[in-house]
């Protein structure tokens, strides 16, 4: 990992929490399955208490991204602004690199709600460094309402290349069952 120059920046993933599978529905429209519905507010309670909260939230058009999205920002003060980005739905790490360079460098946090397996190789590409285990637990997998924060130092996004940023946690929060 090379030190970049300018602000510190970060880049949280956060990739969509369960989603069911009912039978004729389009993928794109799959809604999140119960479980779903607890670990999205877990998550964006999971970004709050780490202080990690973005100034801009780039999502998938997908119904169970979406979802993901409400569901965890409603535990903020304040929803940052949002922006639905069709090209994430599918996305491999390319593409997804694509979409957040075009982000005005204004941005100091910004976070991605979308799908694997795209998502976990744009961790695992741009993260040079880590604690181990950090990025192991991303090569194993990265499941449902998984978030990973990566920091780096630039002037602008496009400025975000592989191996430059530095994975400092993954999380799994989830929610629990109520009356149990």
């Amino acid at each position: 990992m090379s030190a970049g120059a300018g602000p510190l920046r970060r880049l949280v993933v956060l990739r969509h929490a369960k989603s069911a599978w009912p039978e004729g529905v389009a993928d794109h429209e799959r809604p999140l399955a119960p479980r779903g519905r607890r670990d999205a507010p877990a998550a964006g309670r999971a970004l709050a208490e780490a202080d990690c909260l973005p100034d801009l939230a780039l999502c998938s058009t997908a119904l169970r991204a979406r979802s993901t999205w409400e569901l965890a920002s409603a535990q903020w003060g304040t929803r940052p602004p949002a922006r639905f980005e069709p090209r994430l739905y599918a996305a491999g790490a390319p593409d997804l690199l694509r979409v957040v360079h075009e982000v005005s460098p204004e941005v100091g946090t910004l976070l991605l709600v979308g799908h694997n397996p795209g998502l976990a190789e744009l961790v695992l590409d741009l993260a040079g460094d880590g604690p181990d285990d950090a990025l192991e637990a991303v090569r194993r997998k990265f499941p449902t309402s998984a978030v990973a924060i990566l920091t780096w130092h630039g002037t602008g996004w496009q400025a975000l290349t592989p191996g430059t940023a530095l994975l400092t946690s993954v999380t799994v929060p989830r929610g629990k069952r109520q009356g149990k």
